[in-house]
């Protein structure tokens, strides 16, 4: 079954949801790491490479799930769900579905507005060129830090997301999680 039913994702929605996280979460320690190692410059362009490298695979993918998203019907929640429950994580969806989207285009703004002007080497099979920004310390300070805090939220609205996931999983024994695992009927 690739289309959600009002029952249970399906597997276009379920292989976007684990590729994007999966990326999505490697990214922060990546970011983290291209910071730590500012003493090491031929290995911090490598992996600031790598980090704009999957950001833009990121966005690539985030945009058509979002297209997917608008699309296909959502299954419903799971009748011991709560009303507080079901609301918190509509909430938790949507923000982490812009920001999977919100992320990258703000990494891909420092990149643009950084005098350096270090071209965007995606995999090392194609440039990105810049957004139509005027390179600037000081936009580039701007957009570092639009970027971090949207990232470094986005790591806890993932990580409260998984909690919650584990939570009805380990503890309520629901369907919860195995819904996003595989497509079934109920």
């Amino acid at each position: 079954m690739w289309r959600n039913t009002q029952k249970s994702y399906g597997w276009v929605a379920i292989l976007f949801h684990w590729t994007i996280a999966v990326l999505f979460l490697c990214q922060i320690p990546l970011g983290y790491l291209t910071q730590a190692i500012q003493n090491r410059p031929a290995l911090q362009f490598e992996l600031y490479q790598w980090h704009k490298s999957i950001g833009f695979l990121v966005l690539a993918l985030a945009v058509p799930r979002l297209l997917w998203v608008l699309m296909t019907v959502r299954p419903r929640p799971l009748p011991e769900t709560t009303r507080l429950e079901a609301t918190g994580a509509r909430a938790a969806h949507l923000a982490l579905l812009l920001l999977t989207i919100l992320v990258p285009l703000a990494g891909w703004a420092v990149a643009s507005t950084s005098p350096l002007r270090i071209p965007s080497y995606v995999f090392n099979l194609l440039v990105i060129p810049p957004l139509p920004l005027t390179p600037s310390e000081r936009q580039e300070i701007f957009w570092s830090n639009v970027h971090a805090l949207l990232a470094y939220g986005g790591g806890v609205i993932a990580l409260l997301h998984i909690l919650a996931a584990l939570r009805h999983h380990f503890v309520l024994h629901d369907g919860t999680l195995i819904r996003m695992l595989r497509p079934h009927d109920h």
